[in-house]
């Protein structure tokens, strides 16, 4: 789930960064990927290109492109992710009922009410996107993520390294049970497919195929085994196939 914060006040934008930190922390199974913008104006030319956010956190006075113009265009292109307006003036709020914001918070933003805005937002995406969740025992506890965020998984010691699209990566604890019984849930989604004995990849996130290995769009270089190789090209062409039809 990727939210978005464009505000052209880096105080105000450092502000939000500091709430949307603590929201995390707090919500520990939540999985966020942030992207912050301090000119309008780039993000709008962004969401003409393709939306790149599921919820986003808009200023509403700003250069260039107001918060209504940026609004207005994600609704134009899509009908299912969520605005939240942080503004220091009440005077837009008619506006923003016309774009479906579901909260309109006054600066400086209470904390608490950032929060209630978060979940809202959250469990809002979560109904629409109907995303199917994997779950991880770590050392910190049951670890929820879902599907879109994996963009790899490695068996390394009897443990499983989940690799996420934001980089980030995520460690389960010692696996009694065998490294196909426990991604046995994701080979049932045809976006997933075993390129080695070692490693799962999500197909929505890679570059290309190269001798030997799947390069990921993290960078990631990712080994195929020799007796996998046809059956991994495949199911690549299939994916890509299905998706640019």
């Amino acid at each position: 789930m990727k939210v978005v914060v464009c505000d052209d006040s880096m105080e105000d934008l450092e502000k939000i960064r500091g709430l949307l930190t603590k929201y995390v922390e707090k919500n520990e199974r939540i999985q966020l990927e942030t992207e912050y913008f301090m000119y309008s104006a780039e993000l709008y030319r962004r969401i003409q290109s393709k939306a790149p956010g599921d919820i986003y956190i808009l200023d509403m006075i700003m250069n260039e492109k107001t918060g209504i113009d940026i609004g207005s265009l994600i609704r134009s292109r899509d009908a299912d992710s969520v605005i939240i307006y942080v503004t220091s003036s009440d005077d837009f709020a008619l506006e923003a009922y016309g774009v479906r914001a579901v909260r309109y918070l006054l600066k400086p933003v209470r904390e608490e009410l950032f929060i209630e805005a978060m979940d809202y937002a959250v469990t809002d995406i979560s109904k629409e996107k109907k995303e199917t969740i994997y779950t991880v025992k770590t050392k910190e506890g049951l670890v929820s993520i879902p599907y879109s965020r994996i963009e790899y998984i490695e068996n390394y010691s009897r443990t499983l390294h989940i690799c996420l699209t934001d980089q980030k990566r995520i460690q389960s604890i010692f696996i009694r049970k065998s490294f196909n019984e426990e991604i046995r849930q994701l080979m049932e989604s045809d976006n997933f497919v075993q390129v080695h004995k070692s490693f799962i990849i999500n197909l929505c996130h890679v570059e290309k195929l190269a001798s030997g290995s799947v390069l990921m769009k993290s960078g990631a270089a990712v080994p195929v085994s020799k007796t996998r190789t046809a059956d991994v090209k495949r199911a690549y062409l299939k994916f890509v196939s299905e998706q640019y039809p």
